[in-house]
């Protein structure tokens, strides 16, 4: 048995997220089917972690067996992207990888980035690529209310209802904020993440941006551990999975 190591670019919006599910179109189910019917054996794909519906990636990680080695990776590559590409998904790179990697268990950091317009016009080029805010954002605000963030800590206010982690305890290593013109974006970066915790944390992020909440408010809903006190998740369409480090 082989194993092979598979980087991937997608566009999230028209699919249901990553994982296979009952109904609807999902990347890790179209991926997986282009696999199988070019090598000719069922394939099992398994991703870094989930992306919900709507969510994009610049770079996803999943693995999968084959019986067989793939001699040329390269024409490999080709071959998959011809069925890949018109459906909004690319295969960027393909590796050999030794039978004890697991794309998500294997992981020691994940990079998530939240793109935000901040400007009166919705944006066109860039449709569906971020989350359009009107109202002016103070970036200062925003940055020291991240900085609250950064550590172990118990992350369920952000945590979906949804969400079946064992524990809401995680290590958020790292918030990073850039702001250019009126395109800001804010990279995380964690071993793991809950359930719709990066869009959450957005979202109160925002609050604080337009002055709906001070610091204050901003550090007691993150404090009181209930969902309730939690402001609208950012919307999905500004999500980027953009690296897994191993």
């Amino acid at each position: 048995m082989a194993r092979y190591q598979l980087l991937i670019e997608y566009v999230g919006t028209n699919y249901r997220g990553w994982q296979i599910q009952k109904k609807g179109l999902t990347i890790q189910g179209i991926i997986q089917q282009k696999l199988t019917k070019i090598l000719k054996e069922k394939i099992i794909l398994n991703g870094s972690g989930r992306t919900d519906k709507g969510v994009h990636a610049i770079e996803q990680s999943a693995h999968f067996y084959c019986k067989n080695k793939i001699g040329d990776l390269t024409k490999f590559l080709k071959s998959i992207n011809y069925f890949l590409n018109d459906k909004g998904i690319a295969i960027t790179k393909i590796k050999k990888r030794n039978n004890k990697f697991h794309s998500r268990f294997s992981a020691k950091q994940r990079i998530y980035k939240y793109t935000i317009f901040n400007q009166i016009n919705a944006p066109v080029i860039e449709k569906k690529r971020g989350w359009h805010v009107k109202k002016p954002l103070d970036l200062k605000l925003i940055k020291l209310g991240a900085k609250k963030l950064i550590g172990t800590n118990d992350y369920s206010t952000f945590r979906s209802s949804s969400c079946h982690a064992k524990s809401p305890i995680r290590t958020i290593k790292s918030i990073k904020i850039r702001s250019s013109k009126n395109k800001i974006e804010i990279e995380f970066k964690s071993q793991s993440f809950l359930q719709q915790q990066v869009r959450s944390m957005v979202g109160c992020l925002k609050y604080l941006g337009e002055k709906k909440w001070d610091l204050k408010t901003f550090d007691r809903a993150f404090k009181s551990k209930k969902r309730a006190l939690c402001a609208p998740p950012a919307p999905p369409e500004g999500l980027f999975l953009a690296r897994v480090i191993y």
